[in-house]
């Protein structure tokens, strides 16, 4: 079991061990990561590991869970720091390339999610579900003053996470290999496009 009080040397064990999974499960998947594995590449012993964590499955979640946290506070930060409701691109952008640098995370939470229920459960009920209410309540006030027209502000929440998700992830998961910045750059300011014009053409 973890101590709840912390040292400064158990939080970097800690860390070690959490960056060695990340590393391991996007490369090798949960299944092909033993925790001999792990302690290998974290530098510890493997009795070590289980003096910080029950089990491998408790690092998997940690992980994803970390990860998506780090995620969810820079959206946080982004929209908060937006100097109009209009500069959604700005937002879409950063979201993009902030995904490119985490494209280990992705791999590892949208493949192995498939296989592990609580995992899903526990990213969708900590993090993901908050990253909507925070979108929600940003296009809710954006319709309230006028920007954006009326519509189900927690629906298009839902559709601005999902683009870039999506095409964040199929960029450097599923085979894209043009993931330069400036290709993030374009795909950012097309989808925001898309997001907020739609597709049809002007009558």
């Amino acid at each position: 079991m973890v101590p709840f009080f912390k040292t400064a040397t158990e939080t970097d064990t800690e860390t070690k061990i959490l960056q060695a999974a990340l590393k391991l499960f996007a490369q090798r998947g949960y299944s092909g990561t033993t925790t001999r594995d792990l302690a290998q590449a974290a530098g510890v012993a493997e009795g070590t590991l289980f003096r910080h964590f029950e089990n491998k499955k408790a690092i998997l979640v940690a992980v994803a869970s970390q990860g998506w946290v780090e995620i969810l506070t820079d959206l946080l930060t982004e929209l908060s720091e937006m100097a109009s409701y209009k500069a959604i691109g700005q937002v879409m952008q950063r979201r993009m390339l902030n995904l490119q640098r985490n494209s280990a995370l992705m791999r590892v939470c949208f493949m192995e999610a498939q296989f592990h229920p609580e995992l899903r459960e526990q990213i969708q009920t900590e993090v993901i579900g908050k990253m909507i209410d925070v979108a929600e309540a940003f296009f809710q006030t954006a319709m309230d003053r006028g920007v954006y027209r009326p519509m189900n502000a927690r629906m298009v929440a839902r559709v601005f996470l999902g683009m870039f998700t999506v095409a964040g992830f199929s960029q450097e998961t599923l085979g894209d290999t043009a993931g330069s910045a400036q290709s993030m750059k374009e795909l950012a300011e097309c989808l925001t496009d898309i997001f907020l014009n739609g597709v049809l053409a002007s009558a």
